[in-house]
């Protein structure tokens, strides 16, 4: 009894254990209090001061907690401070070792500093700056129409006369530009509403997308950067094959078995995007490139933010960025967001192609291109008629997920692939195995009627091979770049970069360009006017894809989508087909080099295109006259010159050898 009074004496002082909480409890209701207190008193009591306790126990974290709600600004200002000092003592340690290693680091910065200061600008100063240029801006109205069209006849004549002379060395690249204007008028002539285009959309569109591959295809700066994004991206994908893939299927798995190589990256980068979707980093982009395809090209909101998502990301998921609008869009809107799914590839997907080798700043350059191209397209081939409700809104707003944190989003975005890996795997095998039953069933009607090798890929390069050096390749190469473009839009585009792939590792091996009748390869030119013309999920397979998922979205519109598809369809075709054009035009050959001092210190071990081409040019200087070898060109009075063709020889066939 004694020892209960002093467990108590503790309690009410606050010493003990508040812990042992129900050992307090049962010695109460166990004896008296001195006052006769009955046992629920005692226990009203006892939780009284136990409450009272935590209150004072919890009394600093409530303190620090109303102190942080009071000056909440002051000290997001406060971190934000220091993270910002941090990172200039970070950037100045990284220039200072090395400036050119930091150059990407230099970029990147200049660009988020240059979005902030603007962001800034606009928000405090944006409104006096309006009204102090409004005055101006109503005398350039004035004069606008007649200046308007002075501007367009300067570009154009600007523009022809730079093409002319920029291709005067190589005057083949400019059949693209006819194969260019054709394909425009070709879809003015399957416009819907010819009297209603409005040129506006169309030849701004078109100039975006031709400023856009003049700065990633000609120039030196364009050129730097998105070879070094591709090279990021190509880093970025090794993370999947090694520490990923050969942790859950093993190494004899992923180095021999084709799905285990290159459908886990699929898994990947749709977790990749996930992550920068939960973070907000896609939203911005697709909002800032969105402003400026609707302020230069006049589209509504709506339809510009599902083309601009479409550079990121599939089909399927861009509409869901704007998706409470879906049901309120016009037939043109519409059209053009199902162009814009049709002409692009999903980020996701673009991670397996560049791991078959496919270049991968062409991959990255050919969406952003296909942007500005499928909305003009789209309004060329389907004209506004109808009252937009959404005409003349600043913007609209992009709906976000609803994942909680970080890895939530990482989760979902693995867990949300596994439904498109699984449907690139039966499509491959389903495909592969109907294209291999079509060839057997052609082999058997034409060898009824002494046709020897009928096949679909045949049929394709004959019908196509006019359309594919339209675009630009070689007439040699033709029939290969038509049969590709034949398994892209009746199969899908993922079969075709497995084959132009298997092109491309014949070349860069060195091979013969022709073994017997067919060739084995095509040229570096055509290659990449290829790998734009395939750069795009309009096929007929994705007919289907498209109406299941927009039907899914606004189930009252099935109809009106339907009667709209092969329209959208018929245009992503085309514009793959534009970029393709523009890739051939604004193509720059690459420079073989020296090649006497290649051929003289060359290890023949191995082939590689470098060496064949060399020995052609080699093959091509020399001549044979009564049993008398000569060379001509650099490869004259060199002794080297009989030893490297000994060796050319012992790889490749020609005359002299």
């Amino acid at each position: 009894m004694e020892e209960n009074q002093i467990t108590l004496d503790n309690l009410e002082k606050g010493t003990d254990n508040p812990a042992f909480s129900s050992v307090g409890e049962k010695l109460y209701e166990e004896c008296d209090g001195p006052c006769g207190e009955s046992k629920e008193e005692k226990r009203g009591g006892w939780k009284g001061r136990v409450s009272s306790y935590c209150r004072k126990a919890l009394q600093p974290a409530s303190k620090a907690k109303r102190f942080c709600k009071a000056h909440a600004k002051v000290l997001k200002r406060v971190v934000l401070g220091l993270l910002g000092v941090a990172y200039l003592c970070y950037f100045i340690a990284a220039c200072w070792l090395n400036f050119q290693r930091a150059l990407a680091l230099v970029v990147m910065t200049a660009v988020a500093v240059f979005f902030v200061c603007w962001s800034l600008f606009k928000k405090h100063c944006g409104a006096k700056v309006l009204r102090l240029l409004r005055p101006a801006w109503k005398c350039f109205q004035k004069f606008w129409p007649w200046l308007k069209w002075l501007l367009v006849l300067a570009h154009v004549g600007g523009l022809t006369t730079w093409l002319v002379l920029e291709n005067s060395r190589n005057p083949e690249q400019l059949i693209s530009l006819a194969g260019f204007c054709f394909l425009v008028l070709f879809l003015f002539a399957c416009s819907k509403h010819h009297s209603a285009v409005c040129w506006r959309a169309v030849f701004w569109g078109l100039a975006l997308e031709f400023l856009f591959g003049l700065l990633v295809l000609r120039t030196t700066p364009g050129v730097q950067a998105f070879q070094w994004l591709g090279d990021q991206i190509q880093v970025l994908q090794l993370f999947t094959p090694f520490p990923g893939s050969s942790f859950v299927f093993g190494n004899t798995l992923i180095e021999e078995v084709f799905a285990f190589q290159t459908l886990p990256i699929v898994v990947f980068f749709s977790c990749v995007m996930s992550i920068l979707y939960y973070l907000g980093v896609m939203q911005w982009l697709i909002v800032k490139i969105s402003w400026v395809l609707q302020v230069s090209m006049g589209t509504t909101p709506t339809e510009t933010l599902s083309v601009a998502g479409n550079i990121f990301v599939g089909q399927t998921e861009a509409p869901l960025l704007i998706r409470p609008y879906l049901a309120d869009m016009t037939h043109s809107e519409i059209h053009a967001v199902m162009t814009g799914g049709f002409s692009t590839i999903a980020g996701s997907v673009m991670g397996a192609y560049i791991s078959f080798g496919i270049d991968a700043a062409s991959l990255i350059a050919a969406s952003v291109m296909a942007a500005p191209c499928a909305l003009a397209m789209s309004k060329l081939v389907y004209p506004e008629v109808e009252e937009s409700k959404f005409k003349g809104k600043a913007s609209v707003r992009l709906s976000r997920g609803e994942e909680q944190n970080i890895l939530e989003a990482a989760s979902n975005g693995a867990a949300s692939s596994v439904g498109l890996v699984a449907n690139i795997a039966a499509n491959l095998i389903a495909f592969l195995a109907v294209l291999e039953f079509i060839n057997s069933a052609l082999r058997w009607f034409g060898e009824l009627v002494d046709i020897k090798g009928l096949s679909f890929q045949v049929i394709c390069s004959y019908v196509l091979m006019p359309l594919a050096f339209l675009m630009g390749a070689d007439w040699a190469d033709s029939p290969l770049v038509a049969e590709l473009l034949g398994m892209k839009i009746f199969l899908n585009e993922f079969v075709a970069y497995q084959q132009l792939a298997m092109y491309k590792k014949n070349r860069l091996s060195g091979l013969e360009e022709g073994d017997g009748s067919k060739k084995q390869w095509i040229s570096e030119r055509a290659e990449n006017i290829t790998t734009f013309a395939l750069c795009g999920f309009a096929n007929l397979s994705s007919i289907g894809i498209m109406l299941g998922g927009l039907a899914s979205m606004v189930p009252e519109r099935k109809g009106e989508l339907a009667s709209i598809v092969l329209r959208a369809l018929l245009t992503g075709i085309c514009v793959s087909l534009l970029n393709a054009c523009l890739a051939g035009l604004l193509y720059v050959p690459t420079e073989v080099g020296d090649c006497v001092t290649f051929l003289s210190t060359a290890n023949f071990s191995s082939t590689s295109y470098t060496m064949y081409t060399c020995c052609k040019q080699l093959f091509a200087s020399t001549t044979l006259e009564n049993g008398t070898l000569s060379f001509t060109g650099a490869w004259a009075s060199l002794a080297e010159s009989v030893l490297s063709l000994t060796h050319c020889c012992g790889h490749y066939n020609h005359t002299s050898c």
